[in-house]
């Protein structure tokens, strides 16, 4: 089981998409399964194995407004910049919102990471490599 506390810990140490790997490891061994960010306020949901769920919001997170007309090469653009770590957290969540991306949906099971705009309807979705996030022992 996880607690409030840790998932706020690994959440802390994300400044930029460079630092998502880390992330996923980190909650992944937390116990963590599936984990559901809203991108018009921040709302993270974290979901474990027995039923647990822990909510966490960002305190400082004006309200986003998601764009009605999505658009997978916005979104493949932020995510790009992103994970070179050349935005913070709150610019990608901003340009999400200009890609019409409503949440994502980051699955431990699978390995994936889901973005999906306001009718629910896939606009990307990544595959975790385990061996980035795992390495094989020597």
């Amino acid at each position: 089981m996880f607690s409030i506390e840790e998932i706020k810990k690994a959440e802390s140490k994300i400044v930029t998409g460079a630092d998502f790997p880390q992330f996923i490891k980190q909650i992944k061994t937390l116990g963590v399964v599936r984990n559901d960010v809203y991108v018009a306020n921040g709302l993270s949901i974290y979901y474990g194995d027995d039923d647990q769920t822990v909510q966490a919001s960002p305190t400082e997170y004006p309200d986003l407004i998601i764009n009605d007309e999505s658009s997978e090469d916005k979104l493949m653009h932020a995510l790009e910049v992103h994970q070179k770590g050349e935005t913070d957290y709150f610019t990608f969540c901003k340009q999400a919102a200009d890609a019409g991306v409503e949440k994502w949906v980051i699955d431990l099971k699978d390995m994936t990471c889901t973005y999906l705009n306001n009718e629910q309807k896939e606009l990307v979705q990544e595959k975790f490599r385990l061996f980035k996030f795992f390495p094989k022992p020597v």
